[in-house]
């Protein structure tokens, strides 16, 4: 595990220059693969497109991942709809490159803000929770597929982060409460804030009819 994680004097583990150098090269493939393993008709015109509008998905999740309403004091954040963007590609593309795309987004985010204390805990904060944001995949093609894949993109994202606050943090409950219990208010109150946030912009009807318009564009030809 040292040549890729290195023991920091708090207790948790950070990147080496092999491992952020690997993590990278694993994001690149996997969003490539996203992009591509899924075209039919014109595989190298339409992974492109489907690429382009997959970084440009993830780039603005980024940015907006910077942009923290509130910052929470053991980590996570509301931010300015950052899940948002990620659940986009699942809902233009399908399920198998929403997974895939939120993965590699995951490994991104491992890239800028790590904090990992184990390798099963560095799973299910950046790989498992926000890969479960490409569960709005399920719903590319459903009537209303924006709002209903984004949240059960959402409520997946909660339910891993859940196990690890409980799993892996629970210690930090306060004094007589349960770490159950604890994990699902602190990691429940910033993810489903900026939820509630988000369907709240969603459902005014001049953005509904702009993203329609964003995933005409991102799935015509593709």
């Amino acid at each position: 595990m040292s040549l890729f994680l290195s023991l920091t004097e708090d207790g948790s583990y950070a990147l080496t220059g092999t491992g952020y150098t690997v993590i990278i090269l694993i994001m690149l493939l996997l969003l490539s693969a996203a992009c591509y393993f899924t075209s039919s008709a014109h595989p190298v015109k339409n992974g492109t497109k489907k690429l382009v509008f997959a970084a440009m998905a993830m780039a603005l999740a980024y940015v907006t991942s910077m942009i923290k309403l509130l910052h929470m004091p053991m980590g996570g954040s509301i931010s300015l709809f950052s899940m948002l963007f990620i659940t986009l590609i699942g809902y233009w593309y399908g399920l198998k490159t929403g997974l895939t795309a939120a993965i590699a987004y995951g490994l991104l985010q491992m890239v800028i803000d790590p904090y990992i204390v184990s390798v099963p805990q560095l799973l299910c904060d950046y790989v498992l929770a926000f890969g479960a944001l490409g569960l709005s995949g399920l719903f590319h093609n459903a009537k209303g597929g924006l709002i209903k894949g984004y949240i059960v993109g959402v409520i997946g994202r909660f339910v891993f982060a859940f196990l690890s606050g409980f799993i892996f943090f629970g210690d930090y409950a306060p004094e007589g409460m349960n770490p159950a219990i604890y994990s699902f208010l602190y990691n429940g109150a910033y993810i489903f804030a900026e939820a509630a946030l988000t369907i709240v912009v969603l459902a005014i009807p001049a953005v509904a009819k702009g993203l329609i318009k964003v995933k005409d564009m991102a799935v015509q030809n593709a």
